[in-house]
């Protein structure tokens, strides 16, 4: 998992993460990703060129979301009363960004 930023983007409900992600090899980063979170993978879906997974963290369900023309990562939420689970996950992802 090579996480290089992430930052919470409370007007859009998400968790923004920069990091090196190999497409057609997601669930190599996306997989420790939600065991570092501690989040429950429920779902896996893919398209063409995006990757959307539901997963769990305690009974909040979050989508991690990757799209590859973008290279755009992110977790989001539906419902803002869940920010403050999006911002806790930000302080257990932390540790895990690379800063070299």
């Amino acid at each position: 998992m090579n996480v290089l930023s992430a930052r919470l983007d409370p007007q859009t409900l998400s968790l923004v993460i920069q990091a090196k992600v190999d497409f057609e090899q997601f669930e190599q980063f996306a997989e420790p990703l939600a065991a570092a979170l501690d989040c429950e993978i429920r779902e896996r879906q893919w398209g063409a060129d995006r990757h959307q997974w539901l997963l769990n963290f305690e009974g909040c369900p979050l989508w991690l979301h990757y799209e590859f023309y973008g290279d755009s990562c992110w977790i989001s939420i539906d419902n803002p009363n869940d920010l403050d689970v999006l911002a806790f996950l930000l302080t257990l992802l932390t540790p895990h960004i690379q800063t070299t």
